[in-house]
């Protein structure tokens, strides 16, 4: 499929490479500009190009890029054809997003970042750590393969997400549409728990939705006083063993 990812953090870079190296076409663009993009993350065939070329003549766009600035592209996204495919990577994070009103006030982060880009999405690949996706990917069928929920109003959106994420090494998990995705935000037991297929289900249908953003806070709290800060990412074991012990 011919794919733009807009974003080069640790998920976006992991996509980028997972993806191209699937046999993808992929065009990838950051905010910095395409010289900025270290050429170890076009090895596997990928090209660096600015925003606006990473959005002309793709089947499919990738959004990596912090929630709070999802708003700065939405007129870009927006005037996407209808049928082009969005996948959203975000989650909400108050203490590097800001606060935003809405989200606070319940509102499915999910759903107001399709409000906020005027059009449908698919959310994907914001329920595993950065870490696990770059090392725990694992051919279809391996025992114990790591599950991935997506989520999606549109059955289109939908299949092709769950396809893409089963291209990255994961099983995709159809966790229903987007007014349910809030059972895989940030301190829900299907967030970032490294879970298998047979596992999601009952981790999705567990979610106590009052109770994510205390456990979501509490992570944040425990990983700045153990790596100093809120940004660092642990390691693939060490960060599920935490998110497990809060979320779980």
């Amino acid at each position: 499929m011919k794919i733009g990812i807009l974003g080069t953090g640790h998920i976006g870079k992991t996509l980028v490479q997972k993806l191209s190296a699937a046999g993808h076409d992929v065009k990838v663009a950051n905010s910095r500009g395409p010289e900025t993009i270290a050429a170890e993350l076009l090895s596997s065939g990928a090209r660096a190009v600015t925003q606006q070329e990473a959005l002309v003549d793709v089947e499919v766009v990738i959004l990596s890029i912090p929630l709070n600035r999802l708003p700065d592209i939405s007129p870009r996204i927006a005037n996407l054809p209808t049928e082009t495919v969005v996948i959203d990577t975000s989650n909400y994070y108050p203490f590097r997003d800001e606060r935003i009103e809405a989200i606070d006030q319940g509102e499915v982060e999910s759903l107001w970042v399709a409000e906020q880009l005027g059009r449908p999405i698919a959310k994907a690949w914001n329920a595993i750590g950065s870490a696990s996706l770059a090392k725990k990917g694992q051919p279809a069928g391996a025992p114990g393969r790591i599950a991935i929920p997506v989520a999606a109003d549109r059955d289109r959106d939908r299949e092709v997400a769950m396809a893409l994420v089963q291209d990255t090494g994961f099983a995709g998990f159809d966790a229903g549409t987007l007014a349910d995705s809030w059972r895989q935000q940030p301190g829900a037991p299907a967030y970032c728990t490294d879970l298998t297929r047979e596992e999601m289900g009952p981790a999705l249908a567990a979610a106590d939705r009052p109770r994510l953003p205390k456990r979501r806070d509490l992570g944040v709290a425990v990983m700045q006083e153990r790596l100093g800060d809120g940004t660092t990412n642990p390691d693939e074991d060490w960060g599920v063993r935490l998110v497990r012990a809060i979320n779980m």
